[in-house]
């Protein structure tokens, strides 16, 4: 099978393209590849948080995480994921440090023999990272930096799949806690 590790954690951009072959490469199986790629966006929603309030630009985010833990957590969810779905591979790699706008972020790439089972395994990845990933991010703006907060939005795409998130207390279904370390406080900043 692939010998790419399925989760990379990095300061350095990532290739597309390359990542998608490398995820192929002697799977004569796959039929079906998706992927995500998040990018920084220059503006993003006021602090408040509040539906229509103006938004605010960004200058650059930084994203910090907790080694060892942040790896294993995304570890189990590919399993989950897994054992949810039909797929044949996964890579998940997100970047840490100081990004600015337009530049990569994540990338959640899965293969499958059909695409039913790849948007899937793709979609359910990318919920759980935004949700549940040991992952703490500070945007610079004009009004200097600060950390952002989960969202009710993350929690409830992730409540579609059963899971209920552990950020805003948003969600429907049983909590995350086996198949996901517990959440940890933002660093202090």
């Amino acid at each position: 099978m692939n010998p790419l590790p399925r989760v990379c954690i990095q300061t350095q951009d990532f290739d597309l393209s390359v990542e998608v072959a490398a995820l192929r490469a002697g799977d004569g199986g796959v039929g079906a590849v998706t992927s995500f790629v998040g990018t920084v966006r220059d503006r993003n929603a006021s602090p408040s948080g509040q539906a229509g309030a103006a938004a605010e630009s960004v200058s650059a985010m930084e994203l910090e995480h907790y080694p060892g833990m942040t790896e294993r957590a995304i570890e189990l969810m590919i399993d989950e994921a897994f054992m949810r779905f039909d797929l044949r591979g996964a890579r998940v790699i997100h970047r840490i440090g100081l990004l600015q706008p337009f530049d990569q972020i994540v990338l959640v790439v899965v293969s499958s023999a059909h695409r039913g089972e790849s948007f899937k395994g793709c979609e359910f990845l990318m919920d759980y990272l935004k949700t549940q990933a040991p992952f703490w991010k500070k945007e610079t703006t004009p009004d200097g930096a600060r950390w952002v907060d989960a969202r009710v939005a993350d929690d409830l795409a992730l409540a579609r799949w059963g899971l209920t998130g552990q950020n805003t207390g948003a969600g429907g279904g049983p909590p995350l806690a086996s198949i996901a370390v517990p959440a940890v406080a933002s660093p202090a900043g």
